[in-house]
């Protein structure tokens, strides 16, 4: 069976998510409109307390179709996207490569509408780089960072600790890591035993906000906290809306 983020509807899905309009996403003007722009919001929410430069290498860890690596490159001088698709990485360059993609979304039963994922013209495409790797084995050579970003990532990770804990080997004294994920804990992504939440542990209730602080305080000092939802539009009449806990942690 092939992985769900190497096919035709996680790439049309993933591409309107982080790309298409508001009337796209969500064509009913009563819907929870807080919730759109994501991708952007992952980056630009906490800005005043990272103060990005044109200085700055940023690191988007999980970028999927990459909205939120060229939402970085707005300010930062070098942006690196990885993810573990293929695919997602395959639409994310050419995106990088010809600024545009045509592409269809599902209506609903067998009936789609066309969209086109832009690149806002304002943004330096040249700045951006993509590849494909894995989160908990990246490679030799990338480098250090100061900014990552980590935007849903965590809880479709086999081991998000052992990944959390490689994270200050690559993140500059005084860098930051934004962290966003709903803490959707499943075993098809991750075994149990490796949840970093969400758990009865000798009759502990374990939340993953208390999990995640003890696992990153040796090394980070947490800076603001904060809920960021977001919507992905199934087809024109089901969405999955989500709350997104927000995380922005300080390289000691």
């Amino acid at each position: 069976m092939t992985p769900y983020y190497e096919t035709d509807r996680a790439v049309s899905e993933y591409l309107l998510f982080h790309y298409g309009a508001p009337h796209e996403v969500l064509p009913y003007p009563d819907g929870p409109t807080s919730a759109l722009d994501y991708p952007l919001r992952c980056v630009s929410h906490f800005a005043d307390e990272i103060g990005y430069s044109s200085r700055m290498r940023a690191l988007d860890l999980g970028c999927a179709v990459g909205r939120s690596t060229f939402e970085l490159a707005r300010f930062c001088g070098e942006v690196i996207g990885i993810d573990y698709s293929d695919r997602f990485i395959a639409s994310a360059d050419r995106l990088r490569v010809e600024g545009h993609i045509a592409y269809s979304y599902l209506d609903h039963g067998e009936l789609t509408q066309e969209g086109i994922a832009k690149i806002d013209v304002a943004i330096d495409r040249n700045r951006v780089r993509f590849e494909q790797g894995d989160a908990m084995f990246l490679r030799d050579g990338l480098g250090t960072f100061d900014v990552l970003l980590m935007a849903n990532l965590i809880d479709r990770l086999v081991d998000p600790v052992k990944c959390l804990q490689s994270l200050a080997a690559i993140i500059n004294p005084g860098g930051f890591v934004i962290l966003t994920s709903p803490y959707t804990w499943l075993e098809e992504y991750t075994p149990r035993e490796h949840w970093l939440g969400g758990q009865q542990v000798a009759g502990n209730a374990i939340s993953t906000t208390a999990a995640l602080g003890n696992v990153m305080a040796s090394d980070f000092d947490l800076v603001r906290q904060d809920d960021l939802p977001f919507l992905i539009r199934e087809h024109v009449r089901k969405f999955q809306w989500s709350v997104a806990q927000g995380t922005l942690w300080k390289r000691k």
